[in-house]
């Protein structure tokens, strides 16, 4: 709109007239506007409840390989280490080959010398861990022992003591726990040499045990 000088009252009214129209003007398109959204709308909403819900087609390019389910990662551990000890320590394993013939049934690795186990069953190592294997099924005992001796040698204990019992718990008085800690003890690669304890340890009913260093 072009600027109009106002000298009288006519042209007054001429500029108001003016500014009336380019209002209703504007009013206008912005009715039609709305309508066209609300139209758009309307037209899209109509489409989805005749069609129902639409998903992108796949693209045929693309190869897609349904994943298999996996197990909690605790709980995949768990499974893992079980299997290890399984594995690692057999009740089939003949060790009375493997035994010093005294009356202590002691053990020492090949290239151990005689003064370990002496030195063992003097004391001259001191004990910094122990388990307790009393009253244990057969398979507890033996996952419980495998992972007492790993853990141990993990954190650089070199001396610790196994209590197995004498037995005298058991059906005919016989230390059916004993025989199967030492054959036990030999499977496991950390451990180096083991001795009786003395009576002040535990005697007949547990074992000196000296384990590898570990790895710096």
């Amino acid at each position: 709109m072009k600027p109009v000088k106002v000298k009288t009252l006519g042209d007054l009214k001429v500029v108001k007239r003016a500014i009336a129209e380019q209002a209703q003007l504007r009013t206008l398109q912005a009715s039609q506007e709305v309508k066209a959204v609300k139209q758009a709308a309307s037209d899209k909403d109509l489409f989805t409840r005749a069609a129902g819900a639409v998903k992108p087609l796949a693209d045929k390019r693309k190869l897609h390989h349904a994943l298999k389910p996996k197990l909690p990662q605790a709980m995949q551990y768990q499974r893992d280490e079980k299997e290890v000890l399984k594995e690692a320590i057999s009740d089939e394993f003949d060790v009375s080959t493997l035994l010093e013939c005294d009356e202590h049934l002691s053990f020492r690795r090949p290239g151990i010398g005689v003064d370990v186990t002496r030195k063992l069953r003097r004391g001259d190592w001191s004990i910094q861990r122990q388990i307790d294997l009393h009253g244990l099924r057969r398979d507890d005992a033996r996952e419980a022992l495998s992972i007492f001796i790993r853990e141990a040698h993990k954190q650089g204990i070199r001396c610790v003591r196994v209590v197995h019992g004498k037995g005298l718990g058991s059906p005919g008085k016989a230390p059916v726990l004993k025989s199967r800690v030492h054959s036990w003890l030999v499977q496991k690669n950390e451990v180096l040499a083991f001795v009786q304890a003395k009576p002040a340890d535990g005697g007949a009913g547990a074992l000196v045990v000296l384990l590898m260093a570990a790895r710096a």
